[in-house]
């Protein structure tokens, strides 16, 4: 091959746009980010403002100048609350769009359809929503909670500050529930808690049909031991279900709920007065009063067009997720996925609550647990929380297949089920 052959060959190349996947298109002036989130079907309710919060901190990066002096530009697709399509459309974005980075997912059935995805074609997901833990893969970051930054905190609140002693653990029928749940029964049996004190529920996506499963709360609750339901109910359903307690005289009084799903967005416009008391355990609340915090909410309005918008946890996951790869793609001098998830770890940025996250080598972050107090306002009062940061913890101490486990994504361990035990790394799961 003549060099002047092989150059015209190198130029056709690059013009046909021929890149590895997760890389930027060569020759494009952009950076492309993919979002990831339904802005349809049942979890629109939630998501579609992750996307919204998504273009806001693109456009405002853009404002600074961009990222490796090229401009970002945001790929947006509708998954439409079709897990399998969630799958279909990661690959989209990684093979036709060449995203540089996804940032979406909400439940954690979605983020198990897309995970094969991400691990073929090795690109990165950043994943926002508090999920159930048992997991951690070289090609995602976990900036929502896991179980011990969330439910296990959340469950020790009722415990130790309001003597909760019967456990109602409702749930919408999938991995996140049915998971989280699986972890709290066995924390409450470590605690002494007996098998006729835990009544366990699951209802389809969407379920509106509540009258029945709230009179058996109800009866539950009516043995002469303080009772409170733990919720990982999702989406749409949490609205008729929050009002079918209403009906039946169900106030946080007597029968507190404590829900790990339900934030600012998902109160926002609806009847807030059967909810007034309630509770919900999150990482971040819109009351939290600090000068960032504040920025950030007049960044919103101003973006949003709209003063009455409200922001919630999975916002500030985005907003630090976003941030953090920022910062590892300034520290590595490329968006290749490989340098950047060398890069990320160890990463800290300012956190909405005054303090700052930090990307721990099993590829969560740290966050302070905060619980609210449901206000008539669709607000929460915050009424507890940690004195510091809890690092997150990718396999739990209290299911007897995941305590031996540690997740460590740094050479020369670089493994996402390390057990101390054997010895030996099964590989990512």
């Amino acid at each position: 091959m003549t060099t002047r052959f092989a150059a015209l060959l190198l130029a056709a190349f690059l013009l046909a746009g021929i890149t590895a996947p997760g890389q930027a298109r060569a020759g494009n002036d952009t950076i492309k980010v993919g979002i990831l989130h339904s802005l349809s079907g049942t979890m629109a309710i939630s998501e579609t403002t992750l996307k919204d919060t998504m273009l806001m901190l693109i456009d405002e990066q853009n404002r600074k100048g961009g990222l490796l002096g090229r401009k970002l530009e945001a790929v947006v697709v509708d998954p439409a609350s079709n897990w399998p399509l969630f799958a279909e459309k990661a690959r989209e974005l990684i093979e036709k769009d060449h995203v540089a980075a996804v940032f979406g997912c909400w439940t954690s059935v979605s983020r198990k359809s897309v995970l094969p995805v991400f691990e073929e074609l090795d690109s990165l997901l950043f994943y926002p929503v508090q999920y159930e833990g048992e997991e951690s893969s070289k090609n995602v970051f976990y900036t929502g909670a896991a179980p011990n930054q969330q439910a296990i905190p959340a469950v020790d609140y009722l415990m130790n500050e309001m003597g909760i002693e019967r456990w109602v653990l409702a749930g919408t029928d999938y991995v996140y529930p049915r998971t989280t749940n699986k972890i709290l029964e066995a924390y409450l049996k470590s605690k002494g808690v007996k098998d006729k004190d835990i009544m366990i529920n699951y209802t389809p996506f969407g379920y509106s049909d509540w009258q029945s499963i709230v009179a058996e709360i109800k009866k539950f609750g009516s043995a002469g031991k303080k009772t409170a339901v733990v919720s990982t109910i999702n989406g749409d359903a949490n609205v008729p279900f929050y009002k079918e307690l209403g009906n039946q005289g169900i106030t946080a009084d007597k029968i507190p709920v404590i829900a790990f799903s339900v934030g600012e967005e998902e109160l926002s416009g609806i009847d807030t007065k059967p909810l007034v008391g309630h509770l919900a355990a999150w990482n971040y609340f819109m009351s939290v009063d600090t000068k960032i915090n504040e920025d950030f909410i007049d960044t919103w309005h101003a973006f949003i067009k709209d003063d009455n918008r409200v922001t919630n946890d999975p916002m500030e996951a985005h907003f630090i997720g976003f941030n953090m790869w920022v910062k590892a793609v300034e520290k590595a001098g490329t968006t290749d996925p490989d340098a950047v998830q060398k890069a990320i770890i160890g990463v800290t940025v300012p956190n909405l609550s005054g303090g700052y996250a930090a990307m721990m080598p099993n590829h969560h972050i740290t966050k302070p647990v905060l619980i609210g107090e449901i206000q008539d306002d669709g607000q929460f009062e915050i009424v507890w929380r940690t004195p510091g940061m809890e690092a997150g913890d990718a396999w739990s101490d209290y299911l007897p297949g995941s305590r031996d486990l540690i997740a460590d994504w740094r050479e020369p361990l670089a493994c996402g089920n390390f057990n101390v035990k054997s010895g030996k790394c099964s590989g990512s799961k």
